[in-house]
């Protein structure tokens, strides 16, 4: 018996009230599958850590991808940094875009940090947004001005460690998810849960500095209902 109307949750035993909600903590905080199952069991709800971890995947995956096509147009200032990773001892590189507002555009995990791997998410970032910006600024690393003059030559192009903390910081999700899970695994781990974490993130980035406070929670309560449609279930209370 399904206690769902929606397609999606046919089948589970589980309603997808509490699908979609496990699948939002696990996203949306930086909390371990077994917090998320404890979490649950806090509202009657018992689920194995493994079960939130399917659910993650499968439905976490769809909401993403849901996320991904209603939302708005990014600002066409880029900020694009990297930042090491270790996985299995191996050192790999995090490369990640984000616009003036601090919305991420896109991560590509790789295990170089040279000109080829420049070029491999310039592509993909025009790739996906579907035109190339007005401004690309990043660290001094020579890779990013000899992938800009291949791919994208007329774009300016600003270079200097202290204009781009904006990329800079927007490692630090990653980096607290990379603690509480205790290292990523393999690098397709990595890209694989950023590729699905990054949407819901951008969906709940509201800023509190400079707006009033009816307006954030106007904001807030857009995030949620949108989220209630793509998730097909509201949160359960």
């Amino acid at each position: 018996m399904t206690t769902s109307r929606d397609p999606r949750y046919v089948g589970y035993r589980f309603p997808a009230e509490v699908i979609a909600t496990a699948v939002w903590l696990h996203f949306r905080f930086p909390l371990s599958l077994r917090m998320v199952e404890e979490m649950l069991a806090a509202r009657g709800t018992t689920v194995s850590h493994e079960t939130v971890r399917k659910w993650a995947l499968k439905f976490g995956r769809e909401i993403a991808d849901r996320l991904r096509r209603r939302a708005p147009r990014r600002g066409d200032k880029w900020h694009l940094d990297e930042v090491v990773l270790t996985i299995a001892g191996k050192k790999h590189y995090l490369w990640q875009a984000v616009d003036r507002d601090g919305f991420v555009l896109d991560v590509l995990v790789q295990s170089r940090r040279d000109a080829k791997a420049a070029k491999r998410l310039l592509r993909k970032l025009l790739k996906k947004q579907g035109r190339a910006p007005r401004v690309l600024v990043t660290d001094k690393l020579k890779s990013y001005a000899a992938a800009k003059r291949t791919i994208m030559p007329g774009v300016e192009h600003r270079q200097h460690k202290g204009i781009n903390n904006r990329a800079v910081n927007s490692h630090q999700p990653t980096r607290r998810r990379e603690r509480q899970m205790k290292r990523f695994k393999p690098p397709q781990q990595v890209q694989r849960f950023l590729s699905i974490h990054d949407p819901i993130a951008n969906l709940f980035h509201l800023r509190h500095d400079h707006r009033p406070a009816s307006d954030y929670r106007a904001a807030c309560a857009q995030a949620f209902t949108t989220w209630a449609e793509v998730a097909g279930t509201p949160l359960a209370a």
